[in-house]
């Protein structure tokens, strides 16, 4: 009985750790990207050069794709090649990016800020400002929320 509950606990183990190994690849090429991605970077950075692409492949055949340019921009992409997330670091996030009234509330409310980072959710947009400020507004751009990043 010892040796088939030792046998069964070694097999449980093995499958659990062979489930749980990342399936992540790593990549500079934009041909790697869905055509979407591609058309992304190619509009607001055609400058920029990938210094790298992490594609990862979760249980579910759901991939997503976080790019890094090399001037440190980060960018996530769902499996889908639509943007999540666009993360510049000090440099402002393309004026393209931020839809209209978003824009106009920035523009009355935060004149002088820039937008270094915007991430994309189900129901919310998230900007991040360069003083720290963090605003939240809902699909619409209707503001939501404010707060000082600590």
């Amino acid at each position: 009985m010892r040796k088939l509950l030792s046998i069964l606990t070694l097999i449980f183990c093995l499958s659990l750790s062979a489930v749980a190994l990342p399936i992540d690849k790593y990549s500079v090429k934009r041909e790697d990207l869905p055509e979407a991605a591609q058309q992304f970077l190619s509009t607001h950075f055609p400058k920029d050069k990938v210094s790298m692409i992490k594609t990862d492949k979760h249980l579910l055949k759901k991939t997503d794709y976080d790019v890094k340019l090399v001037n440190g921009t980060e960018i996530e992409f769902n499996n889908k090649g639509e943007w999540t997330s666009v993360d510049c670091k000090t440099r402002a996030v393309p004026e393209k990016l931020i839809m209209s009234t978003i824009r106009r509330y920035l523009d009355k409310n935060y004149p002088k800020s820039k937008v270094v980072e915007i991430e994309k959710k189900i129901h919310v947009y998230r900007l991040e400002l360069a003083d720290g400020t963090e605003l939240e507004f809902d699909r619409l751009g209707i503001f939501k929320s404010a707060k000082q990043k600590d």
